[in-house]
């Protein structure tokens, strides 16, 4: 057994070392003497192992794999457990194939709807985000297989993304675009962590060492290694000074030689290079192991619990009268091309070889019929396939309708121009909605999309990329077989105007200027009162669930929130209560109210459960720039409880003691309000000694309050308040 230590290190020669922090073959770190390499693959949804050719992007054949739905529907599960057990699945599956590292999951935030690889990524929210990422990495690694969490950070658009900087204010960067990176460091110290292409604040992330070293190293307290994605590295020696480890995948003897050469004409520290090797080597030796030649596992079993998670995943968005469940006895017209060549799997390196697709239109009850309708090579409509879909939608009872993205419209590599269908899907569901009013949309897209004609059809469910299993999956959900339980972990607006970022997203090559702050998603639409079409944490149910006697108690760390659910329908469903909290008392931006909590409930018809959630005292902070630090205000707040962002059941105030009194610096420029307000024992002695407070209240009556009060104490002095009894109030109030 080698021993993996500094002095191992050191007996390595200088070309050795050079080679190890240096990508090999495109999927492997490098071998040295008595330690072999270690072979990493793509995999957020599904094992994409290729034994030959150098592909990123998912053009070459890979190995026969499971594929599981997309995280962009993983998320909408709001189901910890379940992420944890497709961590697990994937960790057999990469155990299989001697994968070392598996690459993933993606954990970067929905900013954009137009963002190009925000089917890969989780949410719009960094809780829910961080909290799936941290159930999946431990179910990884719970089989002895490493991840590598991406893309850090601010990876939020794909044209330009070699290039282009991420402009971030720092609490907007700690709230909103490192927090579940943070937490998932923190919870489950993941193998490594894959830094993004982007520059943030203009230095490459590769190269960003505020970044790499001084906050995932010495604040979270990381212990893996950072890898590049693949071509990140624009200067390998500056990358490993600032904290990058690997290279990926290397530029062969051209990134060995440089590193040789670095450390002999004394442009990189020798003691910087043996850092990277150390990291590398005791990720190696830990998730490295040679796992038993290559094992067979039950893929059918796995086609299975992809089944269950796109079953407990997929959204309702709508059920006018009940038009869901279809009833199976009556006649029903299938439409749409999508239910023959469905889009269920992201591309590029989420594209996965699956095992065994199931279609919608295999799945479908035998007494569906099947029309096209559209063709997905060209947006434009096709007259004689509309026609025979409208024909068909005449002579039935009922009409499901697949609608969706192509594939060739929202890929790795370059962000969408639209959120509109192409088209041919619009045109020709407004056609049939004109001949039969009982028609169900079944979107399979890996984002938002607009709804022009949302208001005119009684049902819609989203699917997303719902995995190998979607035909099945789809299906349980619109015969009812399983009554849904998935939540929106997106907003979908009713037009890509409306999104806070519609004047800033790719508006410039070299820059993305995150004006919109921490206003992302649901925090902009929910604060400004904007109308969307479907809010974040929106699913319906085939039942209905009551919330009741809430009730909110501090204890020594963290505020308890208890409430009541009930199933008051006839059929048992399962219920996502979020818990958010409004912040009423710091004099900071911010949002109406912010998930904090959620939890996933199972009950019975006329069932009820108490649901008790903890919020921790980080809940209740925010990112002080200035200082640099996590501040906690204590002073009032309030708590929502409900079933989605807009639809509370439950809300109350309560005052936060656990947290902080920010003390207040008195000085000249200290308005008057600030003092009267002040609940500072110490500032209201001051105010009786010096004097002064009886002075103010000569002046505050009711008709000169709002004006004097709004007025800092240097300008007292023309109210005949002498300067001598301002200073000593400030010297003894500080």
């Amino acid at each position: 057994m080698v021993k993996i230590d500094l002095d191992f290190v050191k007996e390595l020669t200088l070309k050795e070392r050079a080679e190890l922090v240096t990508g090999k073959d495109f999927w492997f770190t490098a071998s040295v003497p008595r330690v072999k390499s270690m072979m990493m693959t793509d995999g957020p949804s599904g094992l994409r192992k290729q034994a030959d050719g150098a592909d990123a992007l998912g053009i070459n054949a890979s190995v026969d794999a499971v594929c599981f739905p997309s995280s962009a529907l993983t998320a909408s599960s709001f189901d910890e457990k379940m992420l944890f057990k497709l961590g697990e699945n994937l960790g057999i599956a990469a155990s299989a194939e001697n994968i070392g590292v598996l690459l993933g999951p993606g954990v970067n935030i929905k900013r954009s709807p137009l963002a190009g690889r925000n089917f890969e990524y989780f949410s719009e929210d960094p809780l829910l985000t961080g909290k799936m990422g941290v159930a999946y990495v431990k179910g990884v690694q719970s089989k002895e297989v490493g991840v590598s969490v991406k893309h850090f950070a601010a990876n939020n658009r794909e044209d330009q993304r070699f290039t282009s900087s991420s402009n971030i204010d720092e609490r907007t960067l700690r709230e909103i675009y490192l927090s579940q990176f943070e937490r998932i460091v923190t919870e489950t110290q993941p193998a490594t962590i894959m830094c993004s292409y982007n520059r943030l604040n203009g230095v490459l992330n590769s190269q960003n060492q505020h970044l790499l070293t001084d906050i995932l190293r010495n604040e979270w307290g990381f212990e893996g290694f950072v890898m590049s994605d693949w071509g990140a590295v624009a200067d390998h020696v500056a990358a490993l000074k600032a904290g990058l480890d690997l290279e990926m995948p290397g530029k062969g003897e051209a990134s060995v030689d440089e590193i040789v050469t670095a450390v002999k004409e004394g442009q990189l520290d020798e003691a910087t290079l043996n850092r990277s090797v150390l990291r590398i080597l005791k990720i190696v030796e830990k998730w490295g192991k040679n796992h038993a030649e290559k094992v067979n596992y039950d893929k059918d079993q796995q086609h299975e619990f992809a089944r269950k998670l796109a079953d407990e995943s997929i959204i309702l968005l709508k059920n006018e009268n009940q038009q869901l469940p279809l009833n199976t006895e009556k006649s029903i017209a299938i439409i749409g091309k999508l239910a023959q060549k469905p889009r269920y799997e992201g591309g590029g390196s989420s594209h996965v070889n699956a095992h065994h697709l199931v279609t919608p239109f295999e799945a479908a009850p035998k007494n569906a019929e099947y029309a096209s309708g559209y063709d997905l090579t060209t947006n434009e409509p096709d007259n004689e396939l509309e026609r025979k879909a409208v024909d068909l939608a005449k002579q039935k009872d009922q009409v499901v309708f697949f609608a969706g993205f192509p594939e060739e419209m929202e890929t790795e590599g370059f962000d969408k121009k639209s959120i509109a269908l192409p088209e041919n899907q619009n045109h020709l569901l407004t056609e049939i909605i004109k001949v039969n009013p009982n028609v169900v949309v079944v979107l399979e897209n890996g984002s938002v999309v607009e709804m022009p004609w949302a208001d005119q059809v009684p049902a819609i469910v989203e699917t997303y990329l719902a995995g190998e299993a979607v035909g099945e999956a789809t299906w349980d959900i619109l015969t009812g077989k399983v009554n849904p339980s998935g939540k929106l972990s997106e907003t979908f607006p009713i037009k890509l105007a409306d999104n806070p970022t519609y004047l800033t997203f790719d508006a410039s090559k070299k820059e993305e200027n995150y004006h919109e702050g921490i206003f992302v998603g649901y925090r902009y639409y929910d604060s400004k009162g904007v109308p969307v079409r479907f809010p974040f944490g929106h699913g319906l149910s085939y039942t209905e669930f009551e919330y009741s006697n809430l009730q909110i108690s501090e204890k020594e760390n963290s505020v308890a929130v208890n409430f009541e659910i009930k199933n008051v329908g006839q059929r048992s469903g399962k219920e996502v209560a979020q818990l958010y909290v409004g912040n009423k008392t710091s004099f900071i931006e911010k949002p109406k109210k912010e998930l904090r909590a959620f939890t996933k409930v199972n009950l019975e018809p006329g069932e009820s459960k108490k649901v008790t959630l903890f919020l921790p005292r980080r809940d209740f902070a925010w990112y002080n720039a200035e200082k640099a630090s996590w501040q906690i205000d204590n002073g009032s707040y309030e708590i929502f409880v409900g079933s989605s962002v807009a639809d509370i059941r439950l809300k109350d105030k309560f005052t936060l003691t656990i947290g902080t009194t920010p003390t207040v610096k008195i000085n000249r420029d200290t308005y008057i309000n600030e003092i009267i307000n002040s609940k500072d024992p110490v500032i209201k002695k001051a105010l009786q000694t010096s004097g002064l407070g009886s002075e103010l209240e000569k002046i505050l009556s009711p008709e000169n309050e709002a004006i004097f009060a709004n007025m800092p104490l240097r300008a007292l002095g023309m109210v005949n308040i002498p300067d001598e009894m301002v200073k000593n109030f400030i010297a003894e109030a500080n």
